[in-house]
């Protein structure tokens, strides 16, 4: 993916190098050269990092090599120096009016995110919600895989969804004792939540993304993502609200 415009343009040309702390000295780097270590980066900047890697895939089929702050910044609507400063935080250096390469940078932001890895997922709580993301097939391409489906509803336990057969969510125990899986995801009502959760700790079950609209205390090893589609709402009518 070219842009006339851009590549010619010192302030869009990609030479981000990783920062004399984490440079080692007289170490000298050459262009697209990845850092193995994975940094530590704020959330706000992993989260940009995940839309950079969806676009970057999507990029990549179409046949697109390279790519600029410019242009990635315009896909995901970030300004092309916090591009470029994401980037460089992974220590991944693009060459001056060529930008980065798309393939490269797929693989770099991957690596950090875990998505390179292959990852058994576990789904508890198959209503609307459920069901749809167990149908969703985004997550295969990423490493997730979901291996198991529970809910307590008779009407649906021993039916498939895509190819999943649902369980019976008593039996979460027994599964992941045999099937262990590092990444949950819930989708029950929230005055279930929290003892399913516990109950998929002591499985061993060390990242949950939760869905339902309450918080969870877990112990400090087990990582929650918490997505509340109602405030997601509320954000987003009060970013209207703000430019008007």
């Amino acid at each position: 993916m070219t842009d006339p415009k851009s590549t010619n343009d010192p302030s869009s040309d990609e030479v981000a190098a990783p920062s004399p702390a984490n440079s080692s000295a007289g170490n000298s780097t050459a262009a697209n050269q990845d850092v193995s270590s994975s940094p530590a980066l704020p959330q706000p900047a992993i989260g940009r990092l995940s839309l950079y890697h969806r676009e970057l895939h999507r990029l990549l089929e179409t046949n697109s090599t390279n790519i600029n702050s410019q242009q990635l910044g315009r896909l995901v609507n970030v300004s092309p120096p916090v591009v470029r400063r994401d980037l460089s935080a992974l220590g991944t250096i693009g060459r001056r009016g060529v930008g980065y390469d798309v393939q490269r940078l797929i693989d770099r932001i991957g690596e950090v995110l875990g998505s390179g890895m292959q990852w058994k997922v576990v789904l508890v709580g198959v209503g609307s919600l459920g069901d749809a993301l167990l149908r969703y097939r985004g997550f295969e391409r990423l490493g997730f895989e979901l291996s198991a489906a529970f809910d307590n509803a008779p009407n649906r336990i021993g039916s498939e969804i895509a190819g999943i057969k649902i369980r019976d969510a008593a039996t979460i125990e027994k599964f992941l004792v045999d099937h262990p899986a590092e990444l949950a995801i819930l989708a029950v009502p929230a005055e279930f939540a929290h003892e399913i959760a516990d109950r998929l700790v002591g499985c061993r079950v060390n990242g949950i993304l939760n869905f339902a609209p309450t918080t969870l205390k877990l112990p400090p090893r087990v990582a929650v993502v918490n997505v509340d589609l109602a405030s997601e709402l509320q954000r987003l009518a009060f970013a209207i609200q703000a430019q008007r």
